[in-house]
């Protein structure tokens, strides 16, 4: 359900840490999984994430639908424990990943190539996979990755 849940997402709520507070901050992101099955994003510096991924790349993202019905909290949702990775314009990979990403978010077509964006790995470090009530399950890493 983890790997649906992530496989299926295209955007997430991104938590990180204000750089200039420390304080907790959220914000919601397009989301994407990268050529490996890593989870990935495109963002602009002039985002207030930018900053802050900068100063403490450690991070959380959020995926999951609530249905149509029902208590929202009954829902499945995976929160990700994640190391912000920033891939360099002249990355070997950026390739390969933009062409990923485009597949994903054609919309994206319009900005990918501005020089103030660039694609961010979520390298998970752990998770929580919550499938609905009574249903909370601890994941690791390798819990994420494509067989």
């Amino acid at each position: 359900m983890a790997l649906q849940l992530l496989q299926g997402a295209t955007h997430a709520a991104l938590a990180y840490a204000d750089p200039a507070t420390g304080a907790p901050m959220i914000s919601r992101i397009a989301l994407g999984l990268d050529p490996a099955g890593c989870p990935v994003t495109l963002i602009s510096a002039l985002a207030a994430h930018w900053p802050g991924l900068r100063a403490n790349p450690l991070c959380s993202v959020m995926v999951g639908e609530v249905g149509d019905r029902g208590d929202p909290l009954t829902h499945p949702r995976l929160m990700v424990q994640a190391r912000a990775d920033f891939v360099a314009s002249d990355d070997p990979s950026r390739g390969a990943m933009r062409d990923h990403w485009l597949a994903a978010h054609p919309k994206a077509k319009l900005y990918v190539d501005f020089a103030d964006f660039a694609f961010v790995r979520l390298v998970p470090q752990g998770a929580l996979l919550n499938g609905g009530f009574g249903k909370a399950f601890r994941l690791s890493d390798d819990d994420l990755r494509p067989a």
